[in-house]
């Protein structure tokens, strides 16, 4: 078994944009800027978001965080959006999500310019990905790919099980691994809550995918053995014996489970450090659109 090791693994990408955004300073273009809005005290989108903020300035990108209370209205949230629209100087925003529920999330998503969106939300973004075409891919997804090219992990002609079918995560990364390219020509299925065979198609899978949110359900009897496994999943689980109180957990029981598999992402330490990665990759192709 080996460790999918997507601290080490964003590192190694982070040094390379670096030498990128150093050499760009020096040859006097512009900086990429990558804005996020912010709605609400979420404790968990604070978290992503200062991370977000951090990696940017780590990499010398600009960055710009526009807080507003839970209260804003869906009008003025679209107004605040159609400024970072219009503004030449930001490259790419977030709209950091889950929002307030009197506001339209897909109306939000719809929103966004296009050239702008580096989660890669926006339908135009998604056709585009789904035919093949250059786009922003969305961050999570993009930096599974990273991962599996990082460890050279074998893909073509496997059967890739993806669990779980949101916009996110889910549905691209199924469309990701079918395509032409490596990572990718795999045959895939996609399980979700209306699936009744779950365990049964899991335990076919040369490659597991696992984004359903539910802490700790994918034990060894869904695990085929010598399986890849990609724990998508992160959740606060109480634990008296750590200092915080609790500890975080991935979808899959990482315990059960990684004498069987070939390789595993860890949680922490996995897919979360490469979801930031790929929203920096994808802030610093919408800089190089505009050069």
């Amino acid at each position: 078994m080996e460790i999918l090791d997507g601290k080490a693994t964003s590192a190694k990408i982070k040094e390379e944009l670096a030498r990128e955004v150093t050499a760009l300073k020096a040859s006097g273009g512009k900086m990429p800027h990558l804005a996020a809005i912010l709605v609400g005290n979420n404790g968990a989108s604070e978290t992503y978001v200062g991370a977000k903020v951090k990696a940017c300035e780590k990499l010398g990108f600009n960055s710009s965080l526009l807080r507003f209370e839970e209260s804003i209205s869906e009008a003025d949230l679209l107004a605040e959006i159609e400024k970072l629209n219009q503004d030449d100087d930001i490259d790419g925003f977030i709209v950091q999500l889950p929002l307030p529920k009197h506001i339209d999330e897909m109306k939000v998503t719809l929103a966004v310019d296009p050239a702008k969106d580096v989660d890669g939300f926006h339908p135009e973004n998604v056709g585009r990905m789904s035919i093949g075409l250059e786009t922003f891919i969305p961050a999570t997804p993009f930096g599974i790919l990273n991962l599996l090219k990082e460890y050279k992990v074998e893909t073509e002609g496997k059967h890739c099980v993806v669990m779980g079918r949101s916009n996110i995560v889910g549905t691209p990364m199924s469309i990701l691994m079918s395509r032409n390219s490596y990572p990718g020509n795999c045959t895939v299925t996609m399980v979700h809550s209306r699936t009744k065979n779950i365990k049964e198609i899991c335990q076919d899978a040369d490659i597991l995918i696992v984004a359903l949110g539910r802490a700790e359900m994918v034990d060894a009897s869904y695990v085929k053995e010598g399986a890849v496994i990609v724990d998508v999943g992160i959740t606060r689980i109480a634990d008296d014996t750590k200092k915080s109180g609790f500890r975080l957990a991935g979808d899959v029981n990482f315990e059960a489970v990684k004498d069987k598999c070939s390789f595993i992402t860890p949680v922490p330490g996995g897919v979360g450090p490469m979801t930031i990665t790929g929203l920096m990759m994808n802030t610093l192709q919408a800089a190089k659109r505009k050069a």
